[in-house]
């Protein structure tokens, strides 16, 4: 027999799946101005992204860049390992992005039926099963279907958009604050309903004014600013960084 202790067993750890990455992304509305200014961004399969800073940051071009609507100069987006720099919005939606507009993010003439259809128009087939997931993520809209979108309240509206947004069953969600115009009560309703979405295995990446709340529910944070991200760690962490709490927490919403 050998005296050679055999070597302990080790686990083999898988190595993180990100569903999006941004790498050093420059990009604007107007030539010759940046908005983001090199901004990077990483969300693992499964992960609730908080993306928090002051007004001009660029958080909702950030978003706007990874979905397609702002010219990105320089830098990449990437999807599940595959480049999806600038691609148009109908294709992003087929690939599994989902988009969530802060304001005009509903049909108001069409009904919540027709808007949740018009969110899977690429796939209809799925329509009937997709609406039966919405409405058991939404019970409030199960009983409404028929309702028109525009004599919704704002909360309400923003079930709808989230709703849509989920009809083609993404890979990832983006939410471009969803809190915003909301009374007190019903930004804690969003902000459940962001949870729910996410614990339902959607990787979501939500941009928020109400940075405290944000970084309660979220696994991870970014502090964009001048269109970089300036600090980034756990939501707790950042929660507790006197550095952020001194120069960001303190002016954004409590």
């Amino acid at each position: 027999m050998s005296d050679t202790a055999a070597a302990p067993a080790t686990s083999v750890v898988p190595p993180v799946e990100n569903v999006v990455e941004l790498r050093d992304v420059h990009a604007g509305y107007l030539p010759g101005v940046n908005i983001l200014n090199g901004a990077n961004l990483t969300a693992a399969k499964g992960e609730l992204i908080g993306i928090i800073g002051p007004n001009g940051a660029g958080k909702s071009t950030m978003l706007k860049a990874i979905f397609g609507q702002v010219n990105v100069r320089s830098g990449a987006v990437i999807l599940n390992g595959q480049d999806i720099t600038g691609l148009r919005a109908n294709k992003l939606v087929a690939q599994g992005v989902g988009f969530v507009p802060q304001t005009n993010n509903v049909f108001p003439s069409l009904s919540i039926a027709e808007n949740l259809q018009m969110g899977a128009y690429q796939r209809p087939k799925v329509v009937a099963e997709r609406i039966d997931f919405v409405t058991s993520v939404f019970p409030d809209l199960a009983k409404r279907l028929q309702q028109r979108a525009g004599s919704l309240s704002g909360g309400e509206r923003q079930m709808v958009a989230m709703g849509r947004a989920l009809m083609m069953d993404p890979h990832v969600l983006l939410l471009d604050e969803p809190s915003a115009g909301l009374s007190p009560s019903r930004q804690d309703e969003a902000f459940l309903r962001v949870s729910e979405i996410n614990k339902a295995g959607v990787t979501t990446i939500m941009v928020e004014q109400n940075a405290r709340r944000c970084l309660q529910i979220c696994d991870r944070g970014y502090v964009l600013d001048q269109g970089r991200d300036a600090y980034t760690g756990t939501g707790r962490e950042l929660l507790n960084d006197p550095k952020v709490i001194g120069l960001y927490l303190g002016t954004l919403g409590a």
